[in-house]
């Protein structure tokens, strides 16, 4: 089915592309391979260093090509600004007050319609054929590929479950990264240069160019927004406008798009239906909202041709366009007020994660008639589609989704010791976080301390990290503040992001992603024939201490049954224990730290 579909694609592409203009001949200026193929074929990273090129050569007034970093394998990483206003670097677009709206293709690189649809939608709006004016009133930042070595990484079948081109790129980078789950801890040299893109030009939307896997069915794209769900809330109706007018504009163009990632809530069921959620910040579009900015995460049907994929990307950009011409001043303002009521959120109580609720209503969702038969393959219970025999599905949604796990921010900002300083104040930097290195000793004072009462470590490597979750509590405690460590306020356009990278319960905290695992292992040990002479001096000299130890060997059977708990009963008792075990090494403050 998949071949033939491939096949199929230079057939199909005429009607297909019906809504959008294609070039007269197949030596047209500005076209991709693509195109001239039919969309049977997408090209390599050379012709986005030509198109990029030539774009800038044929609009100099009108397109800057960029080069705005060099991945692990030494591809420039290429973005085109485009705006018929002149601003075409980010202290220009900034002084005259233009939203920026950047578009981003090729994050997991074998998922390249974002490439080929942009580049596409850029001529068309360059020659005045879709929508008009729009480069009047914003600028655009077109990256046509982010995982460029990814994207070099080319073959067939790739991507097993998606129907075209024939060949494309790879998921993860050249050194093996998921981009996609890198917004927070940036570990990869290519999210890196992203985030100083972004810091430098402040895009008021980041849109992220996907094709999802999954079932068969009609439905071809999903277009999900934050804020909608979480965030600032003057932003949500804001986003939630956004995400309803570019799913307006592509369901009056014949697409059925979809407001919730279209995955099954189980696996190969569709009468489970789906469920909708809000995104943790390794994803882009909750990264975003952390930053008090629109995320848009745009998913196209994998089961759906090349041409019509390309088609409905495009047709999501050329909305996006016409959008924020329309609305982007407005929306700008908002963003920036946003930023504003930021900078007063110390104290505030914020979620920290959400979930959807067991709430659910029934939806009506075009699929495709099925059966459900055991396989004689796997053995497993297996759904096939009859995709010439569409049929409607009622199924329940949820999405309902409130606040999950909630922690209230200090009430001025965090400290980070001098030893942990450098790690944390790059991390700090690569998102444009505000923060100060002490100059001089603060003294003991009066701090929040969070100690971790249980820890569990990731099982294998993930991204390359092995995470970290903790149970526990913030507590008053007296500690010394020095020379050398940070201060980091909460009151500071990006609070929600600070919290997220400092609280320790966080889902993508540097402590989650195991930044300070350190902490949290037991490096001096009591040999067991000095604990024993330890424990019978203390059980002699003091009786109360005596009392809870036998009414725990009376009550707790693991601990009766267990020599090094029954040991280290006494052991954290003597002057040896390491205090530190377990102390996250991020304090909170109540009182911002005075320095000269």
């Amino acid at each position: 089915m998949l071949r033939h579909a491939l096949l199929s694609a230079a057939v199909l592409s005429t009607s297909l592309l019906s809504t959008v203009a294609l070039p007269a001949s197949a030596a047209s200026p500005l076209s991709t391979m693509a195109e001239r193929s039919g969309f049977l074929h997408t090209g390599r990273y050379a012709e986005v260093e030509a198109l990029c090129r030539q774009f800038q050569a044929r609009y100099p007034k009108q397109v800057r090509c960029v080069e705005f970093g060099r991945t692990p394998e030494n591809r420039p990483m290429l973005a085109l600004a485009v705006t018929n206003t002149g601003a075409l670097t980010p202290a220009e677009a900034a002084r005259r007050k233009l939203p920026v709206l950047l578009v981003q293709g090729g994050i997991h690189a074998g998922e390249i319609d974002g490439k080929d649809a942009g580049f596409l939608a850029l001529r068309e709006v360059l020659e005045g054929k879709a929508a008009p004016g729009a480069l009047d009133k914003q600028v655009l930042l077109f990256v046509p590929v982010f995982n460029i070595d990814g994207h070099e990484r080319f073959g067939q079948w790739n991507r097993p479950n998606q129907r075209g081109p024939v060949e494309m790129g790879w998921r993860s980078t050249a050194q093996n990264f998921n981009l996609n789950r890198d917004y927070v801890k940036a570990d990869a040299p290519e999210m890196q240069h992203m985030l100083a893109l972004v810091n430098a030009w402040d895009p008021l939307a980041y849109v992220d160019l996907h094709v999802t896997d999954g079932a068969q069915f009609e439905p071809d794209i999903s277009i999900q927004v934050e804020p909608v769900h979480a965030g600032d809330a003057a932003l949500r109706v804001a986003g939630t406008a956004l995400r309803d007018n570019v799913l307006a504009d592509l369901a009056k163009q014949g697409s059925d798009p979809k407001p919730f990632y279209i995955s099954f809530a189980e696996e190969d069921n569709p009468q489970s239906g789906f469920v909708d959620s809000t995104p943790n910040p390794r994803f882009s579009h909750g990264y975003f909202m952390l930053r008090n900015r629109f995320g848009m995460l745009v998913e196209t049907h994998s089961w759906k041709d090349y041409p019509t994929r390309v088609r409905i990307t495009r047709n999501t950009i050329v909305s996006l366009l016409s959008q924020v011409a329309q609305h982007g001043a407005q929306w700008r303002q908002v963003a920036l007020d946003a930023d504003s009521r930021a900078a007063q959120l110390a104290g505030s109580t914020l979620p920290l994660t959400y979930k959807t609720t067991d709430k659910s209503h029934m939806i009506a969702f075009r699929g495709y008639a099925y059966t459900r038969t055991p396989s004689d393959i796997s053995g497993a219970l297996m759904t096939r589609y009859d995709e010439n025999t569409p049929q409607l599905w009622t199924v329940p949604l949820r999405d309902e989704i409130v606040p999950d796990l909630q922690q209230a921010a200090p009430k001025a900002g965090y400290l980070v010791p001098a030893a942990q300083a450098p790690m944390v104040a790059a991390k700090l930097r690569q998102h444009g976080v505000s923060y100060q290195v002490l100059a001089t000793a603060w003294g003991q004072r009066p701090v929040q301390a969070f100690r971790a009462t249980q820890v569990k470590f990731g099982a294998q490597s993930f991204e390359g990290r092995q995470t970290a979750a903790v149970q526990g509590a913030w507590q008053n405690e007296a500690r010394v503040i020095g020379a050398g460590d940070l201060y980091v306020p909460v009151n500071q356009a990006k609070a929600r992001l600070v919290v997220a990278l400092l609280e320790p319960r966080a889902p993508d905290s540097l402590l989650a992603w195991g930044s300070f695992n350190t902490a949290f292992e037991r490096k001096e040990y009591m040999e067991d024939y000095v604990a024993e002479d330890v424990a019978r001096a203390q059980l002699a000299a003091d009786p109360a201490l005596a009392a809870q130890f036998h009414a725990r060997l009376a009550n707790d059977p693991a601990f009766a049954k267990s020599p090094q708990a029954r040991l280290e009963f006494f052991a954290r008792r003597h002057s040896s224990w390491d205090e530190r075990l377990n102390l996250y090494p991020v304090l909170r403050t109540d009182v911002a730290p005075a320095q000269k």
